[in-house]
């Protein structure tokens, strides 16, 4: 997905928020986002795919990379977008969907983006009586899920199923 904006510098955000198809095609809704890719991230696997994060002993995240315009939307309005599409008090859960591979997480590829994500998180937990067990943690490789999970619900669309 790419929007219209775009600038010399980009930066990288990865997020985990349960099943990578709607937090991706929620991020690319947002003006700044230059480009989203769906992957596989936080595990012990080389060059993992769908069928073995799936089976949940890979110790991967599904995952979103988000490629952005910090001239056009701050790593901060990305965090509290991430916050607002996911319940950060399930741990291994999100809605129908469940393993490790489900995890909410931020993988931080920045100190800055590692004290923004823990600044946010504090100030989630004020708004949730229950614990908010996201993780923090720093980004490692990022593994491309295969084609047809890249930007899954536009695609669908485009087809009539959603």
């Amino acid at each position: 997905m790419t929007n219209e904006m775009k600038s010399e510098t980009t930066e990288k955000a990865i997020f985990a928020a349960g099943c990578f198809w709607g937090v991706e095609a929620t991020l690319q809704k947002i003006t700044g986002v230059v480009k989203t890719a769906v992957g596989y991230t936080g595990g012990h696997l080389q060059e993992p795919d769908y069928a073995a994060v799936c089976r949940g002993d890979t110790g991967h995240a599904e995952a979103v990379e988000v490629i952005f315009d910090p001239q056009a939307v701050t790593y901060e309005e990305l965090l509290a977008a991430f916050w607002q599409l996911h319940d950060p008090t399930q741990k291994d859960q999100q809605g129908p969907d469940y393993g490790s591979q489900y995890r909410t997480a931020i993988f931080y590829t920045s100190p800055a983006q590692q004290q923004a994500a823990e600044q946010s998180k504090t100030a989630i937990q004020q708004h949730h009586a229950r614990l908010v067990v996201t993780e923090i943690t720093a980004a490692d490789k990022f593994w491309l899920a295969e084609e047809h999970h890249q930007c899954y619900v536009q695609k669908r669309r485009k087809f009539g199923f959603f």
